[in-house]
């Protein structure tokens, strides 16, 4: 607990969403079930906080999508410790009959000490492409909803709604090898912005892939972020690997 309580000065439970670092995208991948393993780090000056997960997800529909991961929080490269739980469900509301496709995203993450309550997170995902360019743009919601923590300078608390955004564009090359930058952020609260000083955006290069390795099919992301997190100058590093049945 003590780690943790460490750990809580560096990184706001806001910026320790999995969507600040990993695109949630729109596919129909009916009756898949998906092994999903996921990493990110960040580098401050003088810390490194990492947070291994892994998850399994499962297409109900071609329009549903779900998935269950833990989450694990590292500090200086010491030893992980369990901090949460999440449920996570996409809604596919539309399926190419519009130039730009839409789905609703949904997560609930419980924390590991129930006194800490839940994060409650929702909002619209949204696809295009042009030609073999594809262009996403989401933008969440985000609420905590805790019995024991006051408002974070993040703008999270348990009476607060928070704004947070994704933005990637991709160029569909080839198959093993799709370029392009993705970029996230935390504006505080949805409807009363924080100073641009206290607010945090990171953006950086990324790749892309999938392969088919036998019968799976196995999709790579990886992504190099610079820029604030938590309102503190930061590096990460961005690692997703998902096998699919």
């Amino acid at each position: 607990m003590k780690r943790l309580a460490v750990i809580s000065m560096f990184i706001s439970p806001l910026a320790l969403a999995d969507t600040g670092y990993y695109l949630v995208s729109t596919y129909d991948v009916e009756h898949q079930l998906s092994v999903d393993f996921k990493y990110w780090n960040a580098h401050y000056r003088g810390r490194t906080v990492a947070a291994p997960e892994i998850g399994i997800g499962y297409g109900v529909t071609s329009r549903w999508y779900t998935e269950v991961y833990g989450k694990w929080i590292k500090l200086n490269g010491g030893a992980g410790q369990w901090v949460q739980t999440d449920w996570q469900n996409d809604f596919l509301l539309t399926q190419g009959q519009y130039d730009v496709d839409l789905a609703l995203h949904t997560r609930v993450a419980r924390a590991r000490n129930s006194d800490d309550g839940y994060t409650l997170e929702w909002g619209p995902v949204l696809q295009t492409e042009y030609g073999r360019t594809q262009f996403n743009a989401n933008l969440f919601f985000q609420r905590d909803v805790r019995v024991s923590q006051p408002a974070t300078a993040a703008g999270t608390g348990p009476t607060t709604t928070a704004l947070t955004y994704q933005l990637q564009v991709r160029h569909n090359w080839l198959p093993w090898l799709q370029p392009g930058v993705q970029a996230f952020g935390e504006v505080g609260k949805w409807n009363d912005w924080l100073p641009y000083r206290q607010q945090s955006h990171r953006a950086g290069p990324m790749v892309y892939g999938h392969r088919d390795i036998g019968q799976q099919e196995v999709k790579y992301e990886f992504a190099y972020l610079i820029g604030r997190n938590s309102a503190r100058a930061a590096k990460s590093v961005t690692l997703r690997v998902q096998v699919l049945f």
